[in-house]
């Protein structure tokens, strides 16, 4: 049974994006490229399975996230999968009913999404891995703005095993199948490097990712000591993929921080994927 329902207060809203309602859907509308000045689409969006997308602050991974999520088709059902960076509460933390409030709106938690991954024995209901972590409250505003009527199931993943990633992802992908829902996985990628060693430690992050081999992407951020912060929640989406018969992904934009700050000497990597 769902926790009494409470909606989630933003924590990251006025930092990591706009805190004014109109401020924030003009940022992701551009960002999106449904706005002049925003980059043009350079495909139609299309049906998925899953998303890699990043979550800094909108000045640095925007675009990034901006592209992958024009690339897609979002149905009304998302499944978000985000690391834990606060190290609070449960291993695998589903916000219980209620839903989350951003500067655009309320999104809601999906009950019947809910109620599947708990069902599976995995997931427990926990509020407090999710109060302050910004890794799944900086996908909402893009989903917002793609699927207005969207909802959503959030877990707040933190470290898990491989093993322990496949199981979950199988639940994932049964309750996605059942409610037809799109998987997201949340994660920025190398932090902290110069530029050049970055980009050679996340193409080798991203060669698995694109190879839709999730066993061999956890073992090679473990093994390479790649940090990756939502390597897990990326595991757990491509496993989720393959069960629901995943043929294909697409690398839509990769960059880094220094397209913002300039700094090439210590930068924050960013990936957006698709995988259909």
């Amino acid at each position: 049974m769902f926790q009494a329902e409470m909606d989630r207060q933003p924590a990251v809203a006025g930092r990591f994006y706009p805190g004014s309602p109109s401020a924030l859907a003009e940022e992701v509308a551009t960002l999106l490229g449904e706005r002049p000045g925003g980059r043009p689409t350079p495909e139609p969006p299309v049906p998925a399975l899953g998303v890699l997308a990043p979550h800094a602050g909108y000045m640095y991974s925007g675009r990034v996230a901006g592209a992958t999520y024009a690339r897609v088709d979002v149905p009304e059902r998302v499944i978000v999968l985000g690391p834990n960076h606060t190290g609070m509460g449960e291993r695998v933390a589903l916000w219980p009913g209620g839903g989350f409030l951003t500067p655009i709106g309320r999104v809601p938690a999906d009950a019947e999404l809910g109620r599947d991954l708990v069902a599976s024995g995995l997931v427990a209901e926990d509020r407090e891995a999710h109060l302050h972590e910004h890794s799944l409250e900086v996908q909402l505003p893009f989903l917002q703005l793609r699927r207005p009527e969207v909802s959503v199931a959030a877990l707040c993943l933190g470290p898990l095993s491989y093993a322990r990633c496949a199981e979950l992802g199988a639940a994932v992908a049964a309750a996605a199948r059942r409610h037809r829902a799109l998987v997201v996985a949340s994660s920025d990628m190398s932090h902290y490097l110069p530029a050049s060693v970055a980009r050679q430690k996340d193409e080798r992050a991203l060669e698995r990712l694109l190879a839709l081999d999730p066993e061999g992407l956890y073992a090679v951020v473990r093994r390479e000591d790649i940090s990756m912060c939502g390597f897990v929640p990326a595991t757990v989406m491509l496993v989720a993929a393959r069960e629901l018969g995943a043929r294909e992904a697409e690398l839509v934009r990769y960059g880094n921080s220094a397209e913002a700050s300039g700094d090439e000497e210590s930068v924050v990597g960013y990936a957006g994927a698709v995988v259909h």
